[in-house]
């Protein structure tokens, strides 16, 4: 098995950087989006990524975007899913919207298939409640953008097999992945740390004590962080954060995971970071 058919559900940032990031190493990738509009506006981030990725990634250098978009195809049909063996799942971080989902999937995905969530919070045990074989269903954490993060972190259910653990890893291999595998628990080791420091920084633009680029600058050199949180929160998107740090203070019931109102301020106000041009920074 040398190359794999991997469907990504959910085109969004993250959709569409894993799709860029499977299609460049040859796999054939299907993206299935909710509607046609959907599907233009994932195509277009790949195309836009498959421009500027030469520019950071050797394995990009001298393809053109062309033949990477040749490996991809989107539709609307979730049938298409059916002959996948890699299922990644990266709709919004909405339990209700994610329930339909896995309960409509049941339908169409093959049974030797992984079925991965690549959910930011929510545990995968619950998710893979709502999917008819809970033993298929496994976590598989990408950090963004996909094609230059080397390492994934991969979340056991208490209910995925052996079978499941073990195709996983050898196709994240196949991917170029290297895994780290974690059990189960509302926002896994990444996100139930990583979003306390996002969120308590917007608490300190908040009070006034800093600005947004003070902030990361202290993280990035003082302590060698690649990006500072207030620029993470950009490039996630400021939704998504808000939306997992609900998620960890509903599981949790503890106040250390209260949103901060700034952040839920911009999300009204439509400022979500990178994807609408304006969150802590203006892009």
């Amino acid at each position: 098995m040398s190359k794999l058919n991997i469907a990504v559900i959910g085109g969004g940032n993250i959709g569409s950087s894993l799709a860029f990031d499977c299609a460049l190493r040859g796999h054939h990738v299907v993206v299935v989006e909710k509607d046609e509009p959907s599907c233009e506006q994932s195509r277009a981030r790949v195309l836009e990524t498959a421009g500027y990725a030469p520019l950071f990634s050797p394995l990009a250098k001298g393809k053109k975007p062309q033949d990477i978009l040749d490996n991809i195809r989107w539709t609307n049909e979730l049938s298409a899913i059916s002959d996948c063996a890699f299922v990644v799942e990266n709709i919004p971080e909405n339990i209700e919207l994610k329930q339909a989902l896995y309960t409509r999937m049941a339908e169409f995905i093959a049974p030797n298939a992984v079925l991965a969530a690549n959910t930011s919070c929510i545990p995968i045990t619950k998710l893979g409640s709502f999917h008819k074989t809970s033993a298929q269903v496994i976590g598989v954490h990408f950090m963004n953008p996909v094609y230059l993060k080397h390492t994934v972190e991969v979340i056991l259910g208490l209910n995925t097999s052996e079978q499941t653990r073990d195709r996983c890893l050898e196709m994240l291999a196949m991917l170029g992945k290297k895994s780290v595998v974690v059990k189960d628990g509302p926002g896994f080791v990444s996100n139930r740390i990583s979003h306390l420091f996002m969120n308590e920084a917007a608490f300190a633009i908040q009070d006034g004590i800093a600005q947004p680029a003070d902030v990361d600058a202290i993280f990035k050199e003082c302590f060698g962080h690649k990006m500072g949180p207030l620029e993470t929160a950009d490039l996630i998107g400021v939704d998504t954060v808000v939306n997992s740090l609900d998620v960890l203070y509903q599981t949790f019931q503890d106040s250390k995971y209260r949103v901060c109102p700034l952040m839920r301020s911009m999300v009204d106000a439509g400022h979500l970071g990178r994807k609408t041009g304006k969150g802590f920074y203006s892009y």
